[in-house]
């Protein structure tokens, strides 16, 4: 019997030289050196005590026992090899990719993700944020977007609209909370510059009259809205039911009840390339039952 720990190596490095019958290209076909090559079909011949080659100047020629030798071993290594491959691929973890306003992600996404871990632990998940809608991307298999008007997308999953609720930190609370509507002209008005008149429309929707903030200052993505309120600086609109862990947590207080109702929603989208959303991969469709059992509000 060969041993095992020299014997693979020699076997693979004489079925390729076998077929190639060249040193050189076997070499190279296996990122060896022709050295190497040798070394292995050397050792090979000294444990079977027979030759297997006939070197010669440029090209080496398989012997009789070499012929025959091959006839048998052949077989046995393209079986061993396609074996490994089968095992490989059926323990390979899957992987999924989707992309998602950063917000998003923060708030709801991620900390979700050990549900996830729990019930899918064979696939890998691939997560891409992006700061605007403007950076939106199809270059993964699932993105979560957010739009003010209907998408027509074949596979999109609706999941959920924004409402806006003005905000503030608990320490302005107790500053403000007497001052009824006045307060919003005692501190700066914050929301995010994707939305610049928010606050126009939402003192319209609760019938003020004379709106003249004292100042209004628009950040590049929510997160720094809810920040800046959360640090006192002024007081935000804020978009539930997404950010409803800083109400939970107390790291943000409502400072009026009325929410502002908008046509932003959130949506899922498949880019699978095909009409039929149920004809998704089976990791894919099942990373989408996964969002939509937890974020369909």
């Amino acid at each position: 019997m060969l041993p095992l720990h020299t014997s693979l190596r020699g076997l693979r490095c004489f079925c390729v030289a076998a077929e190639c019958l060249s040193f050189k290209e076997t070499a190279n076909r296996l990122f060896l050196t022709p050295s190497a090559v040798s070394h292995q079909i050397k050792q090979l011949e000294k444990t079977l005590q027979q030759s297997l080659f006939k070197r010669q100047t440029r090209a080496v020629l398989l012997t009789e026992a070499g012929e025959r030798f091959y006839q048998q071993v052949a077989p046995i290594m393209v079986q061993l090899s396609e074996t490994v491959n089968n095992f490989t691929q059926s323990t390979t973890k899957l992987e999924v990719s989707i992309s998602m306003p950063e917000f998003f992600a923060s708030e709801l996404f991620v900390p979700q993700l050990v549900g996830w871990s729990t019930e899918y632990p064979h696939i890998n998940l691939k997560l891409d944020t992006v700061k605007t809608r403007a950076a939106q991307t199809s270059q993964t298999d699932l993105s979560i977007v957010l739009s003010g008007s209907r998408r027509n997308d074949e596979n999109c999953y609706e999941l959920f609209p924004l409402r806006y609720i003005p905000a503030c930190s608990p320490a302005r609370y107790e500053q403000l909370k007497s001052a009824g509507l006045a307060a919003l002209s005692q501190l700066p008005l914050i929301v995010h510059q994707a939305r610049p008149h928010s606050w126009e429309q939402w003192a319209e929707s609760v019938n003020i009259s004379s709106f003249s903030p004292k100042q209004v200052i628009q950040l590049d993505s929510m997160f720094s809205v809810a920040r800046a309120a959360e640090q006192g600086i002024g007081i935000a609109l804020i978009p539930l039911p997404i950010s409803q862990a800083w109400f939970d947590n107390q790291s943000l207080v409502a400072l009026y009840s009325e929410t502002l109702n908008s046509h932003d929603k959130y949506y899922l989208l498949h880019h699978g390339g095909t009409q039929d959303k149920h004809k998704a991969a089976p990791e894919v469709q099942q990373l989408i039952n996964w969002i939509l059992s937890r974020f369909n509000f």
